[in-house]
């Protein structure tokens, strides 16, 4: 019964418009654009910082660092990874091998 309620009776909640509307203004208020002004301002001194930033390179030339060593794994395939076209109806992708026949006939 509470499934029913909660399902079919029970009202969704109002969402949000998710387009926003003109507000009839023909220019930024001054909010706005000192509000821009300061995102502006902060971003360049974010981005100033940035450029400062020295990186240090002594770790390349540590022993440990130098001692590292790939051990990274070759992997083969062994033949067996599925069928050729795994859409395909089954029985549709059998793949038929031709046999090699004597071309002189056999006598028994």
């Amino acid at each position: 019964m509470i499934l029913v309620y909660i399902f079919f009776i029970k009202k969704s909640p109002e969402q949000p418009a998710l387009i926003s509307t003109f507000s009839g203004e023909a220019e930024p208020s001054a909010d706005t654009s000192s509000q821009s002004s300061s995102i502006t301002k902060d971003f360049l001194t974010l981005l100033l910082n940035v450029k400062n930033i020295k990186l240090d390179n002594t770790i390349f030339s540590d022993v440990a660092f130098s001692n590292l060593r790939d051990s990274s794994i070759v992997l083969i395939p062994d033949g067996t990874e599925g069928r050729p076209n795994p859409f395909a109806p089954f029985g549709s992708d059998v793949i038929v091998l031709p046999i090699n026949t004597p071309t002189s006939p056999v006598t028994p």
